[in-house]
Protein backbone atom coordinates (compact mmCIF):
# COMPACT_ATOMS: atom_id res chain seq x y z
CA UNK A 1 0.00 0.00 0.00
CA UNK A 2 1.56 3.69 -0.61
CA UNK A 3 1.30 6.39 1.79
CA UNK A 4 0.10 9.51 0.43
CA UNK A 5 3.37 11.09 -0.18
CA UNK A 6 4.12 7.95 -2.69
CA UNK A 7 0.39 8.26 -3.62
CA UNK A 8 1.08 12.17 -4.75
CA UNK A 9 4.71 11.10 -6.53
CA UNK A 10 3.07 8.70 -8.61
CA UNK A 11 0.02 10.85 -9.17
CA UNK A 12 1.72 13.83 -9.98
CA UNK A 13 4.18 11.78 -12.37
CA UNK A 14 1.39 10.51 -14.14
CA UNK A 15 -0.42 13.74 -14.85
CA UNK A 16 2.76 15.51 -15.29
CA UNK A 17 3.76 12.74 -18.59
CA UNK A 18 0.53 13.04 -20.18
CA UNK A 19 0.35 16.83 -20.48
CA UNK A 20 3.34 16.60 -21.99
CA UNK A 21 2.02 13.96 -24.46
CA UNK A 22 -0.65 16.32 -24.89
CA UNK A 23 1.25 19.09 -24.96
CA UNK A 24 4.46 18.60 -25.68
CA UNK A 25 7.21 19.61 -24.07
CA UNK A 26 6.40 22.04 -21.21
CA UNK A 27 9.27 24.32 -21.98
CA UNK A 28 8.88 24.63 -25.74
CA UNK A 29 6.60 27.41 -26.16
CA UNK A 30 4.66 28.69 -29.41
CA UNK A 31 5.21 31.97 -30.63
CA UNK A 32 2.78 34.54 -28.75
CA UNK A 33 1.60 35.63 -32.37
CA UNK A 34 0.62 32.13 -33.42
CA UNK A 35 -1.00 31.14 -30.23
CA UNK A 36 -4.60 31.49 -31.51
CA UNK A 37 -4.13 31.31 -35.12
CA UNK A 38 -4.91 28.92 -37.38
CA UNK A 39 -3.65 27.27 -41.08
CA UNK A 40 -5.69 27.24 -43.74
CA UNK A 41 -5.17 24.36 -46.34
CA UNK A 42 -6.59 25.87 -50.18
CA UNK A 43 -6.65 23.96 -53.61
CA UNK A 44 -5.78 25.69 -56.43
CA UNK A 45 -8.93 27.63 -56.42
CA UNK A 46 -8.54 29.01 -53.45
CA UNK A 47 -11.24 26.56 -51.83
CA UNK A 48 -10.43 26.42 -48.51
CA UNK A 49 -10.58 22.53 -47.69
CA UNK A 50 -9.22 22.09 -44.17
CA UNK A 51 -8.36 24.19 -41.10
CA UNK A 52 -6.59 23.36 -38.16
CA UNK A 53 -5.59 25.17 -34.95
CA UNK A 54 -1.72 26.57 -35.30
CA UNK A 55 -1.17 24.81 -32.11
CA UNK A 56 -2.44 21.31 -33.60
CA UNK A 57 0.89 21.91 -36.01
CA UNK A 58 3.03 22.93 -33.40
CA UNK A 59 2.19 19.74 -31.05
CA UNK A 60 2.71 17.70 -34.10
CA UNK A 61 5.72 19.05 -34.75
CA UNK A 62 7.35 19.41 -31.68
CA UNK A 63 6.41 15.60 -31.51
CA UNK A 64 8.44 14.91 -34.68
CA UNK A 65 11.36 16.62 -32.86
CA UNK A 66 11.28 14.61 -29.35
CA UNK A 67 11.15 11.19 -31.77
CA UNK A 68 14.14 12.19 -33.82
CA UNK A 69 16.09 13.05 -30.51
CA UNK A 70 15.09 9.61 -28.90
CA UNK A 71 15.74 7.67 -32.66
CA UNK A 72 19.28 9.73 -32.23
CA UNK A 73 19.88 8.49 -28.87
CA UNK A 74 18.98 4.85 -29.78
CA UNK A 75 21.96 5.41 -32.72
CA UNK A 76 24.41 6.73 -30.21
CA UNK A 77 23.96 4.16 -27.93
CA UNK A 78 23.66 1.42 -30.62
CA UNK A 79 26.63 -1.06 -29.88
CA UNK A 80 26.42 -3.04 -33.03
CA UNK A 81 26.35 0.19 -35.22
CA UNK A 82 29.98 1.00 -36.09
CA UNK A 83 31.52 4.43 -36.14
CA UNK A 84 31.05 5.07 -39.69
CA UNK A 85 27.41 3.98 -39.97
CA UNK A 86 26.41 6.26 -36.48
CA UNK A 87 27.90 9.14 -38.57
CA UNK A 88 25.68 8.53 -41.53
CA UNK A 89 22.83 8.29 -39.81
CA UNK A 90 23.53 11.31 -37.80
CA UNK A 91 23.77 13.22 -41.03
CA UNK A 92 20.56 12.06 -42.21
CA UNK A 93 19.58 13.24 -38.55
CA UNK A 94 20.65 16.50 -39.67
CA UNK A 95 19.19 16.59 -42.68
CA UNK A 96 15.93 15.42 -41.12
CA UNK A 97 16.11 18.47 -38.75
CA UNK A 98 17.05 21.07 -41.64
CA UNK A 99 14.05 19.81 -43.52
CA UNK A 100 11.94 21.10 -40.25
CA UNK A 101 13.77 24.74 -40.63
CA UNK A 102 10.41 26.05 -41.99
CA UNK A 103 8.65 25.54 -38.85
CA UNK A 104 11.12 27.83 -36.94
CA UNK A 105 8.73 30.44 -37.04
CA UNK A 106 6.14 28.74 -34.67
CA UNK A 107 9.01 28.64 -31.64
CA UNK A 108 9.09 31.38 -29.25
CA UNK A 109 13.06 30.72 -27.69
CA UNK A 110 15.31 30.88 -30.04
CA UNK A 111 17.13 27.35 -28.61
CA UNK A 112 13.92 25.73 -29.35
CA UNK A 113 13.96 26.43 -33.12
CA UNK A 114 15.27 23.57 -35.74
CA UNK A 115 19.23 23.68 -36.70
CA UNK A 116 19.98 21.94 -39.88
CA UNK A 117 23.38 21.40 -41.37
CA UNK A 118 24.21 25.65 -40.82
CA UNK A 119 23.68 25.84 -37.47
Amino acid sequence: MLNAEEMYELVYEAMNQAMQDRFGDADTRIAARFAEGKVIFEDSTQRTVKEIPVQTLFRKVTSVREKLRVLEQKINNNKTLTGSEKADYQTLLTRCYGSLTSFNLLFRNEEDKFKGTGG
